[in-house]
């Protein structure tokens, strides 16, 4: 669970930071503070299906990318649709950006696995020795 909660504000960080590089560079006003609690809302919801996905095993890896990243990019869509998010970003910018934060998710979530894997192994063989 805590795993989970870091891995949503983190997301949610790099979508206020995207969402803001964005409105830069096409000279839009401002980032409101209710957009930044609907990021987070859908944050929120992405991670905890995330979670409850976790609890299912998938033998396919391609399979499991697929069904994350399309229920990511649904749940970015309903809430672009229920809190108008279209009328200042377009849809394709909401879909690439829900891509591009879910492959910085999963690198990040691999180098985590890996490095915890190199410190097991490192404990490991002090306790073989």
């Amino acid at each position: 669970m805590r795993r989970t909660i870091v891995n949503t504000i983190l997301t949610t960080g790099i979508s206020i930071i995207g969402l803001t590089l964005y409105f830069a560079a096409t000279h839009k006003s401002t980032v409101l503070i209710h957009t930044i609690l609907e990021l987070f809302g859908a944050n929120i919801i992405i991670h905890i299906c995330l979670h409850i996905r976790d609890k299912f095993e998938i033998f396919n890896v391609i399979l499991e990318h697929i069904i994350e990243i399309s229920y990511t990019l649904v749940i970015l869509v309903v809430f672009g649709i229920l809190f108008n998010w279209f009328s200042s970003v377009p849809v394709w910018i909401l879909i690439l950006s829900g891509i591009i934060i879910y492959i910085i998710t999963a690198v990040l979530t691999i180098s985590k696995i890996n490095k915890d894997t190199n410190e097991i192994n490192e404990l490991l063989q002090k306790l073989q020795d």
